[in-house]
């Protein structure tokens, strides 16, 4: 049966209903792998012509703000290039390149510039890194301590299973401040583990991607972090302000405002994922005890929000979080598609699934962080009892 209290002994979600939980959860196992295989079975020419358009719409919208930006002599011009500019940002770090990272066209014909292993995206996260934190590590052990590296940021806990670090009441709005408005940089940090190498998250060997401090792991976390520093940051703070002679202020500030909205923007949406008093966290060593339960875990330790489809896109589907999660190698737009079923399918085997507007469950997310961050107590003897 599958495991759902919390360490305190609390439940963290409602109980299944009287019927045994393995069996129900055994059901629901089969019926989502059924969902799955079919719309896997349709996957095909349309999806990468879909991918295909958004990207060539990215494009136009980068020429478009990058050309507003530079010859603008007014605020409209101006704050319109940067709009175009931030779209252009919001696609490639979402819809297009968080879709490709997860191998969703992998295998799709005349879809090798979207193929997982050599996609690019523009955005500063290294793409190796992010695809063996990401899609490896958080999407096998979502919300489990020990295993997810994403239930804390630094000195941020997300969960109860997360160890507290030593505090001070300014470091957490700074923290959050920062991460809202630097969220690329601060994501190469941590998925490169270059965070390891400043911050003290807590855990006895305040380790969360590096194995270990030698001077060969701190130069491979360097190395790899640089990689994607150096060009973007040159190219988005240097060559185009360069450009703009002795306007290079005005082409920076654009620049660094859409930058910053993209940041604001995607932070705003990955933290409503995992994060929050109903949702469901594990700690070290707990394990599905088969498909079904796995998906019910899925389904537990994640939040949907409801937004318009526009904002859905520019969110890469991750407001149908739990989706994401039961299927991460699907396109979002097929997710929207599915949605509809996925969420009966849970009520049919009286699994969670949580849907609030976005500001209320980002609302909880900053609640549930800032309520972790005044208990401060550690969880490490927590999560021995539990274990």
């Amino acid at each position: 049966m599958l495991a759902i209290e919390s360490v305190e002994g609390a439940p963290v979600c409602p109980p299944p209903a009287p019927l045994a939980s393995k069996d129900r959860y055994r059901e629901l196992g089969d019926e989502l792998e059924a969902l799955k295989r079919r719309t896997t079975a349709a996957l095909g020419p349309r999806d990468v012509a879909y991918v295909r358009r958004l990207r060539r719409f990215s494009t136009a919208m980068e020429v478009t703000g990058r050309v507003l930006i530079h010859v603008s002599i007014e605020p409209v011009l101006f704050f319109t290039g940067v709009g175009a500019l931030w779209l252009h940002k919001q696609l490639e770090a979402t819809e297009i390149g968080h879709t490709a990272l997860h191998g969703a066209y992998d295998g799709l014909p005349d879809a090798q510039d979207f193929a997982s292993k050599t996609f690019r995206w523009d955005i500063p996260i290294d793409e190796e890194s992010w695809r063996q934190g990401h899609n490896l590590r958080h999407h096998g052990n979502t919300n489990i301590a020990g295993k997810d590296p994403d239930i804390h940021f630094g000195h941020i806990r997300l969960t109860e299973q997360t160890p507290a670090p030593r505090r001070a009441w300014w470091k957490l709005p700074l923290n959050i401040g920062f991460i809202f408005t630097n969220f690329g940089l601060v994501m190469n940090g941590h998925f490169t583990g270059l965070n390891d190498v400043f911050l003290d998250n807590g855990l006895p060997g305040k380790l969360d991607v590096l194995p270990d401090r030698s001077p060969a792991s701190v130069r491979l976390a360097w190395k790899k972090s640089l990689r994607k520093y150096v060009p973007y940051y040159l190219y988005n703070y240097v060559l185009f302000p360069a450009l703009a002679g002795p306007f290079f202020w005005k082409v920076l500030l654009g620049n660094w405002l859409a930058e910053t909205a993209r940041d604001v923007y995607s932070a705003a949406t990955i933290w409503c994922g995992h994060v929050g008093e109903e949702v469901a966290s594990w700690p070290e060593g707990t394990k599905a005890k088969g498909r079904g339960d796995w998906y019910a875990m899925q389904a537990m330790a994640a939040n949907n929000f409801d937004v318009p489809l526009p904002l859905s896109i520019l969110c890469g589907g991750l407001d149908l979080q739990i989706e994401h999660h039961m299927f991460p190698t699907l396109p979002p737009h097929r997710l929207r598609a599915i949605a509809p079923e996925v969420r009966a399918l849970c009520a049919k085997h009286g699994v969670p699934y949580r849907k609030e507007s976005w500001g209320r469950t980002l609302g909880k997310a900053l609640r549930h962080i800032a309520r972790l961050w005044n208990d401060g107590a550690s969880s490490r003897d927590l999560v021995r009892e539990a274990a």
